[in-house]
């Protein structure tokens, strides 16, 4: 029994197939359409009890790159595996680069945080610092505020002994306290020192230079107006270096003893 099939395609070599099942030989044959020659042992098996079925090729309608022999395939199939690899390749070294760039920024992340806290300190210990100043300037205000022996007035404060001692005795005093004998530079303040001293005679921060006549107070200035008593200073008692305050100033030698007053700049 014979077969006439067409196949669409335009190149074919002759492939011979053989099909055994139940026992019954099929047999292809494959030829070119266009010349369906076939040779004598072709006719010999259609006239045995076989199957026989020709493949006519139809060389108009099949294209070249349609044909995949068994050759071809490795060469497939290694492209395949060539095309795969070049893919992993790829998204290996595309999961490098994002690991590579979120590593950098981890460590951008790290420095501006470390940057943050270094300044944070450093901020933290300059209000700290500032904190104690305004404390400590809140302590001596109040200090001399509430201390009974400091009288503050104007742009001063005041300290009014309750001992009896020499003009340089009373100014170690003074000094001991952070202050120095009072300086006098107006007659208010003059008007001031009277009533808080209760008219006594106190030290006040004046003496009288190597030179006779020549007086100066206890910063170095020299006294450019005075408050004295008629006829002060006059030296009656010699070695009169030292000035007092009453009502008014008289000279006294310096090794008297007196009660004194300090004074000390208010810090602001």
């Amino acid at each position: 029994m014979r077969y006439e099939i067409c196949l669409d395609t335009d190149i074919l070599p002759n492939i011979f197939l053989s099909v055994h099942q139940n026992k019954t030989i099929y047999s292809v044959k494959i030829f070119p359409l266009k010349t369906k020659e076939i040779n004598a042992a072709d006719k010999l098996m259609m006239d045995r009890d076989e199957m026989t079925v020709v493949l006519f090729v139809c060389t108009d309608t099949i294209k070249p790159h349609d044909i995949t022999t068994e050759a071809d395939r490795p060469i497939q199939h290694s492209n395949q595996l060539h095309e795969h690899a070049g893919s992993d390749f790829q998204k290996k070294g595309s999961q490098r680069s994002t690991a590579v760039c979120l590593g950098v920024l981890c460590a951008l992340l790290l420095l501006a945080i470390i940057l943050l806290c270094v300044n944070l300190t450093k901020e933290t210990n300059l209000l700290q610092i500032e904190r104690d100043k305004l404390n400590n300037k809140l302590s001596e205000q109040d200090q001399r505020s509430y201390n009974p022996k400091w009288i503050t007035h104007n742009h001063s404060s005041y300290y009014i002994s309750s001992e009896w001692k020499t003009w340089s005795e009373s100014r170690r005093d003074c000094r001991e306290r952070g202050a120095d004998l009072a300086i006098i530079n107006n007659r208010e303040e003059q008007t001031f020192l009277t009533q808080v001293t209760s008219a006594n005679i106190v030290w006040i921060g004046l003496m009288n230079s190597d030179e006779e006549g020549l007086w100066k107070w206890v910063d170095g200035t020299n006294m450019t107006f005075g408050f004295w008593e008629p006829g002060e200073p006059n030296n009656k008692l010699s070695n009169e270096y030292c000035a007092v305050s009453l009502f008014n100033w008289a000279d006294y030698p310096c090794n008297y003893t007196f009660v004194w007053i300090c004074e000390r700049g208010l810090k602001v």
